[in-house]
């Protein structure tokens, strides 16, 4: 049997709004107050969004 979908056509199918991943640390104080540090992938549309991710606990 022939093969229905090449590679081309995968990559081809999936190229819709591209989204730019951005790891975002934020530094935090403890309640015995040493400093710990939080990390997340987030993904935004333009670079102009950096300022206005607010990650939480």
């Amino acid at each position: 049997m022939a093969k229905q979908q090449t590679f081309g056509d995968k990559s081809k199918k999936g190229s819709g709004p591209q989204k730019i991943n951005v790891k975002v640390v934020k530094g935090y104080r403890s309640d015995k107050g040493s400093i710990k540090f939080l990390e997340r992938f987030v993904k935004i549309d333009e670079l102009s969004q950096i300022d206005s991710i607010d990650i939480s606990k």
